[in-house]
């Protein structure tokens, strides 16, 4: 979720020509449109994999490709999503210091084309789910598109209701990853996915709360509702619930009981470092920037990963 730097100013002159007065080349049409989908917060609908991690599938070439289609179908409608929020957002995102940047806020992609191109996205997206994997996956896609919109047009202006339509997002992957591979989502791991989603939405709340805070602007109405004690019981509310649900499903995960308590370390260390960037580094990237590029979240992820493969497929 940048660094945001005082020497642009609060709002450009005229909107499109954001990125000309910070002295950084407009993006070609092809290159904003690319950039309006946000490819790189697809890390988050990895998440899709999960169900083929823990049944024990991902060395059953089918299961990978039904895993892979549907993880490709979930990209594709939420980079609709966002065309979406940032076609209703553009006068908002024009006001922010980072945000005017955005292609559709800087002029460098037009409304016509976004509203062109979210209908097509999220049709190819709907389309690939029920033709290639299967229906349940192609009806949650269909949800998923769905809460998405709703989140946009209106959710995400009320509090706590907000955050709780993310996790419902975060819990939709899951169950659609499981779905494809035909597997089963451990209750606790739904739970657990739920509580996480729940942690990730407080800390942004709290990194946007503080940045506004600081830089006197008001571009999300949500946040006159959140107060920063508030931000910081609910971060610590979910914080031990994320920890304890999944370690409950350790306790007793499906395929090798408690053997999987061996994964908690990277997940406890990965959200306290987590909590470490926002809280005493002040970091105001986005949650894909903060796991894609720390090299500590990097490494919990990799350990995370590295130790339930050879759990669940080498010493099972």
């Amino acid at each position: 979720m940048d660094t945001i730097t005082s020497e642009h100013p609060t709002v450009p002159a005229e909107p499109g020509q954001a990125e000309a007065a910070a002295g950084v080349p407009r993006r070609s049409p092809l290159r904003a449109a690319i950039k309006t989908g946000r490819p790189h917060e697809w890390i988050k609908n990895v998440l899709v994999f999960a169900g083929l991690l823990f049944s024990g599938k991902f060395n059953e070439p089918h299961a990978v490709l039904e895993a892979t289609l549907a993880f490709i179908s979930f990209c594709a409608i939420s980079s609709a999503g966002y065309f979406v929020n940032d076609l209703i957002d553009v006068e908002l995102d024009r006001k922010h210091p980072k945000k005017r940047f955005r292609p559709l806020a800087a002029g460098e992609l037009s409304e016509g084309a976004a509203i062109a191109i979210a209908p097509l996205l999220a049709a190819g997206a709907i389309g690939l789910a029920f033709a290639t994997v299967n229906w349940e996956v192609g009806l949650m896609v269909v949800g998923y598109g769905i809460a998405q919109m709703a989140y946009s047009l209106g959710l995400k202006q009320i509090v706590i209701v907000d955050v709780m339509t993310l996790a419902g997002l975060f819990i939709l992957r899951v169950t659609a990853g499981a779905s494809a591979v035909d597997a089963h989502a451990s209750e606790w791991l739904i739970l657990c996915t739920g509580m996480l989603a729940a942690f990730l939405g407080f800390t942004k709340r709290r990194q946007e709360a503080v940045s506004e805070l600081h830089q006197s602007t008001g571009t999300r109405p949500v946040l006159e509702h959140y107060s920063l004690p508030f931000l910081d019981q609910m971060v610590s509310l979910v914080t031990t619930g994320t920890v304890i649900s999944y370690a409950i499903y350790t306790v007793n995960s499906p395929l090798i009981g408690s053997r999987m308590m061996l994964t908690i370390p990277p997940v406890v260390y990965g959200i306290f470092r987590y909590l470490y960037l926002i809280y005493d580094r002040s970091d105001d990237r986005s949650t894909a920037a903060i796991v894609a590029e720390d090299r500590g979240m990097l490494a919990a992820g990799a350990s995370f990963v590295i130790i339930a493969f050879l759990l669940l497929y080498v010493f099972m």
